[in-house]
């Protein structure tokens, strides 16, 4: 599989979407065709079915340190975060009404804490630092007698920073408040253990590990109760209904599998490339910074802002020499407004306005960073040059 449809065209905004390995599709096909029946059904079909389901299910699980009886299939890591936030606000009212998330999370989860602020429950967001960084101090200030839950994401999907969740969990645990992590940007690319990290609820994406768009799972420890949102045949456990989609769930499998095998590899490689990209703009391009920690940072990620230029523009202009890049969130992406994880982090709108990322994958190649460093000096010079606010030094 090539990046792209021609030699000169580079893909680089793997972090919104990502293509499927073809050795997942091939996982996948025998599940359209031959074997597709349904779990609950009580034939011989239905029982392949259920076997294949369990099988699965232990595969998911090896993925992250679980058990299989923690893990529950959803339609994606969207849904998995309502099923997380909203499952546990709502079973556990009783215990308190605070809820406390950082201001960096994915817009999904600043979505779902609004309705539930709308729904009677508190919310506090923990501002981070310029790299867009939780402060554990910061996180354990805003704790009261009435915090229930802490959403924290794994790694940022903007700007790539990786969060201290091993710190982060010991203080939410030495007060018993339960932990949930938004873990689709850093699934895949550095190793994720629930016996480590010992969170309580965590949301995973399918497409985010090369396998099937529209699938995902939600890990829930043993003892951590929630209340199901979607009302049906009381699949999953009772606690998400719906017929399960065999086909995808293999493919998710498979994708783990995967991913699980060839990670440590992987990710050396797509830091190899992160880094020579990161080196060769701030050499290369006057006035262009680094957005992210330095250090702990997602293995795909360069997130830069250029002085003086819209983000909208250069991923435009990059668009006209075959490059795919990202202005940010591709969940946020058609809003006017600035990115709230680059404002959360001490930029200026003007200066958020001026980002752009860009996020490596597994079908990457060393010519692909040669690219950008070709086109994207003269792309900045030319729009610097039509640019009133640029001062030349």
């Amino acid at each position: 599989m090539t990046t792209a449809e021609t030699d000169t065209e580079v893909y680089l905004d793997y972090q919104s979407a990502k293509p499927v390995d073809p050795r997942v599709v091939e996982a996948m096909h025998p599940y359209f065709f031959e074997q597709f029946g349904n779990p609950s059904s009580l034939h011989l079909e239905g029982d392949r079915a259920t076997k294949i389901l369990e099988k699965c299910r232990e595969e998911i699980a090896r993925f992250i340190g679980a058990s299989p009886k923690e893990i529950l299939f959803t339609s994606g890591a969207t849904e998995s975060n309502n099923l997380a936030l909203i499952g546990y606000a709502m079973r556990n009212k009783r215990k308190g009404d605070h809820i406390i998330i950082s201001e960096v999370e994915h817009i999904s989860i600043h979505n779902i804490a609004k309705y539930l602020e709308r729904n009677g429950f508190e919310i506090s967001k923990v501002p981070v630092d310029q790299y867009g960084r939780v402060d554990p101090k910061k996180l354990e200030n805003r704790i009261t007698e009435k915090t229930i839950l802490a959403s924290i994401g794994y790694g940022s999907n903007e700007v790539g920073t990786i969060q201290p969740m091993e710190t982060i969990c010991q203080i939410l645990k030495n007060r018993g408040i339960a932990i949930h992590t938004d873990a689709v940007a850093a699934e895949g690319l550095v190793p994720i253990d629930v016996n480590e990290v010992p969170v309580d609820l965590m949301s995973l994406s399918s497409n985010d590990i090369y396998g099937p768009k529209g699938l995902g799972a939600l890990y829930l420890r043993k003892g951590a109760g929630i209340m199901p949102i979607i009302m049906g045949g009381g699949q999953e456990r009772g606690l998400r209904s719906g017929t399960e989609n065999i086909a995808a769930i293999v493919g998710m499998a498979e994708a783990a599998r995967i991913a699980r095998d060839e990670m440590s590899e992987e990710a050396e490689r797509l830091s190899g490339y992160r880094d020579r990209l990161i080196a060769g703009v701030l050499e290369r391009i006057p006035k262009a910074y680094l957005n992210g920690h330095p250090t702990e940072r997602l293995p795909n990620n360069a997130h830069f802002r250029f002085e003086a230029v819209e983000g909208e523009s250069l991923m435009l202009s990059l668009k006209d020499k075959g490059v795919s890049a990202s202005t940010g969130s591709a969940c946020t992406s058609k809003t006017l407004e600035p990115s709230h994880t680059l404002v959360a982090c001490g930029l200026l709108h003007e200066e958020a306005h001026g980002s752009l990322e860009f996020t490596f994958g597994r079908f990457n190649k060393e010519s692909d960073v040669d690219r950008i460093l070709e086109v994207l000096p003269g792309i900045l010079e030319r729009l610097r040059g039509l640019s009133p606010l640029y001062e030349r030094s």
